[in-house]
């Protein structure tokens, strides 16, 4: 996965909060999140690179959560946290779960119908379905990043005092404590489980560069390393295959269980400004060096082909992909493409959006623009309807 969260890419600030790593941890897991597609909102949809069932959404939500409002899907629900607590609204837009879990900094993951919300910098956490909770964290320090599995497992990092950087905890799928580990070395930005919760794969910054361990969960020692030297590594996710995906500010890289690791794709000297990964498809937002927001939409298959290219030369807000279905949020409205780039016809005007800070996509055909004070869903027009 969202205060803090501002209406655009924070591609500069990025570079710049993490050559501080070493007193601005929080910081920077803000920043990371501000520059990918997701921003502080850290659903995964339902899963990577996975279809969504169509579902008939309402038109319009009304959401009663106060500020910062971040988005998830869980099941046919939307999910929201934000500075006065959490909400689910079912598909005709109907309460079915509520809680008054205050936070600062909002963010939420969710997989499969389950969903971690936490406030980045607080001491708590809620883990819930569409209509239950599942369980209620409390940490001691502050609480850097959450993410949650295909199986509702689930892992909170944290930063630790006497000695340690910070400490990763896994839960199970029912909120038991199942493993932990504690770093002495680096500073912990995020941790992500794999499908089969068996493996945890652990992103710190060092003096050096970024690293990512992995630990096997029936083993106290590190089963495997990856390093990249003098590089920064700003997120990490399991794909649907059990390789680990790291984005980087360079290139997309994915890392298999040996530790062995393949360029997917490179930057080419491009800007990463922002990214989404919860579709059928990868997209990523490149700027050109330079002054202005000139630079491209890249698609690509989860083996890195390229699918489609882009020229743009506006500003995009936030981005999301689910299904074969791409959504661009930008000041002047919502645009939608498919996984080549080519535009998709929605109903409506684009600036039906105007004023929106988020985008999630919702369906094949349809998506979630949202701020702080309105939530509507925009429809494509289909083929059969064209």
């Amino acid at each position: 996965m969202s205060g803090g969260e501002k209406p655009k890419f924070k591609r500069r600030r990025l570079i710049g909060a993490v050559c501080s790593l070493a007193s601005l941890t929080v910081l920077t897991y803000i920043a990371i999140a501000l520059i990918s597609g997701r921003g502080l909102s850290l659903s995964w949809v339902k899963g990577i690179f996975s279809k969504n069932a169509p579902v008939e959404f309402a038109d319009e939500y009304n959401f009663d959560v106060g500020r910062e409002r971040v988005f998830a899907i869980l099941n046919n629900s939307i999910a929201s946290a934000g500075t006065l607590g959490i909400q689910v609204l079912d598909a005709g837009g109907s309460n079915t779960l509520r809680d008054p879990f205050r936070m600062s900094i909002p963010a939420i993951d969710a997989q499969e119908g389950r969903a971690i919300a936490f406030d980045i910098g607080g001491t708590a956490a809620r883990v819930f379905s569409d209509t239950d909770f599942i369980a209620s964290i409390e940490t001691s320090s502050a609480i850097i990043s959450a993410s949650i599995n295909r199986n509702g497992w689930f892992c909170v990092c944290a930063q630790e005092s006497a000695g340690y950087k910070g400490a990763v905890t896994v839960y199970n799928s029912k909120g038991v404590e199942a493993y932990k580990v504690r770093l002495a070395s680096g500073y912990i930005l995020t941790a992500a489980l794999s499908p089969d919760n068996k493996t945890l794969a652990i992103l710190n910054f060092t003096d050096g560069g970024s690293c990512i361990t992995f630990y096997n969960l029936n083993s106290e020692d590190a089963a495997n390393t990856y390093f990249l030297p003098d590089g920064l590594i700003i997120d990490i996710m399991y794909l649907s295959g059990g390789d680990l995906l790291a984005v980087s500010k360079d290139s997309l890289i994915t890392i298999d269980k040996n530790g062995a690791d393949r360029e997917l794709y490179g930057f080419s000297g491009g800007i990463l400004s922002g990214y989404a990964l919860t579709g059928g498809f990868i997209a990523v937002h490149l700027l050109d060096y330079g002054v202005g927001y000139n630079g491209r939409l890249v698609t690509l298959g989860v083996n890195g082909d390229i699918i489609g290219e882009l020229a743009i030369n506006r500003e995009i807000i936030s981005m999301s992909t689910g299904g074969e279905l791409l959504a661009i949020l930008r000041s002047d409205g919502l645009i939608f493409y498919d996984s080549h780039l080519d535009e998709i016809p929605q109903h409506g005007e684009p600036g039906t959006a105007i004023g929106a800070t988020k985008v999630l996509v919702l369906t094949g055909d349809a998506a979630l623009a949202a701020g702080d004070h309105s939530a509507v869903v925009i429809r494509v027009i289909r083929a059969d309807e064209r």
